[in-house]
């Protein structure tokens, strides 16, 4: 455990931080799996829109790389066009 009053603090805001970040990215996965799981290209269509802005505000906030976003945007919208 930390001595510091400032490293108890960093730690109480890494937990918080952790937390919050986590809730993102679950939605991101499940925005994901509207996109993966659609039947028709309608619907995909509109799914992989919402997910796509939802990975690139994750990306500006820095939860997630920028490489990470443009691979699972590009395996999203592979899957639509082949729908």
């Amino acid at each position: 455990m930390p001595q510091h009053k400032s490293a108890i603090k960093r730690l109480r805001q890494d937990e918080k931080r952790k937390k919050h970040n986590n809730t993102r990215r679950s939605r991101m996965r499940t925005l994901i799996k509207n996109v993966l799981n659609a039947t028709d290209k309608e619907s995909a269509e509109k799914h992989l829109k919402a997910a796509t802005s939802y990975i690139d505000k994750l990306t500006n906030k820095g939860i997630i790389h920028s490489n990470n976003a443009a691979r699972k945007k590009a395996k999203l919208t592979r899957h639509v066009n082949n729908l």
